[in-house]
């Protein structure tokens, strides 16, 4: 993704494209898979794990990226796709691999709606489905 699309990005979800912002929403856009903080720590060696954290509440608020809680004691992230600024329609499973630790959108398989009781309004949902990925069942 270029430079230009991440700032058009942000500036339509109401985020100020700031240098930090830029290079966080740019190395999410780099993952083919949700990371978690450390992992999108390692892969940017310019920014202290305190700013990237803040830069990703943020991004939460703003509906840019989906925290995915899988199970395995590490919140991971990942862009939302929707382009809504107020709310993710985007919603999709996740596959946790219980041998490698890792986790991967399955974003072909939308989270089965669930009907809830009178007066309750869902905001999000996290769907995990874990297992062996087809790299660690060969």
């Amino acid at each position: 993704m270029y430079k230009k699309d991440i700032v058009d990005i942000l500036s339509r979800h109401g985020v100020k494209p700031t240098a930090n912002r830029i290079l966080v929403l740019e190395a999410l856009s780099l993952q083919e898979r949700p990371l978690s903080l450390s992992e999108l720590w390692e892969r940017m060696d310019t920014l202290d794990k305190s700013s990237i954290f803040r830069t990703l509440v943020l991004f939460r608020e703003h509906h840019l990226v989906h925290a995915i809680e899988d199970g395995s004691d590490s919140v991971r992230y990942e862009m939302c796709h929707s382009g809504h600024d107020d709310v993710d329609d985007d919603m999709h499973v996740h596959f946790f691999c219980t041998r490698c630790g890792k986790t991967y959108c399955l974003e072909d398989i939308h989270v089965p709606e669930v009907e809830l009781p009178e007066g309750w309004r869902q905001e999000s949902a996290n769907y995990i489905v874990k297992g062996v990925c087809p790299d660690c069942g060969n």
